[in-house]
C-alpha cells in the first residue's frame, strides 16, 4: 500500500485586491445571479467566463421542480459559449451566489457535474480555465479545473 498527499494551490484574496479584469467578471457574475430561476431553493447562483477575444458571456441557475431538469449556472454559461462561441477558448470563469440574505460569505465551489464540464472545456480548447470564487469575505483564485478536481476522468481513459 502506498499513500500519497495531493495539494491544491488556492489563492485567496480580498475583492479589492483583484485586478480591474477579474473584478468586472466578477461583478458580471454577480449581476448574473439576478437572472437566476431558482423558486425552489432560493439559491441564486451566476457565472461570467472570460472568452479569450475578451467577450464576456454570463449565465445563472435554473431550476425546474423536477430538480435533476434544472441546470447550474457553470454549465448554462459554459453550453452558451462552447455553442455560441466555438471558437474561443475560455479563459477565466468567475462563480458567484447569494440566497435571500444576500451573496454569501465564503466562496461556493462548483458541483461535481460542473467540474467535469469545466475539465471537458478545458481539453477542448487546450488552455486552462482560471476560476474565480466569489465570497463576501474573500474570493478564491484557482490557476485550473486541476485544482478542482486533482483525480479527473478524461477521453484518455476511453
Amino acid at each position: 500500500m502506498r499513500n500519497f498527499r495531493i495539494e491544491i494551490p488556492v489563492c485567496a484574496c480580498s475583492y479589492d485586491e483583484l485586478s480591474e479584469t477579474d473584478r468586472q467578471l466578477i461583478d458580471a457574475a454577480k449581476e448574473a445571479t439576478s437572472q437566476s430561476y431558482a423558486p425552489y431553493s432560493h439559491f441564486a447562483v451566476g457565472a461570467a467566463a472570460l472568452l479569450e477575444d475578451g467577450t464576456v458571456v454570463t449565465g445563472s441557475n435554473q431550476e425546474n421542480a423536477a430538480y435533476p431538469s434544472g441546470t447550474c449556472a457553470e454549465r448554462t454559461t459554459l453550453f452558451y459559449a462552447n455553442s455560441h462561441y466555438p471558437d474561443q477558448g475560455v479563459k477565466t470563469l468567475a462563480i458567484a451566489a447569494r440566497n435571500t440574505q444576500g451573496f454569501l460569505d465564503s466562496p461556493i465551489p462548483p458541483c461535481g457535474a460542473c467540474r467535469q464540464v469545466l475539465l471537458e472545456t478545458e481539453r477542448r480548447y487546450s488552455l486552462p480555465i482560471r476560476i474565480l470564487l466569489y465570497g463576501v469575505r474573500e474570493t478564491y483564485c484557482l490557476q485550473g479545473v486541476k485544482s478542482l478536481l486533482p483525480l479527473s476522468f478524461g477521453a484518455e481513459f476511453l
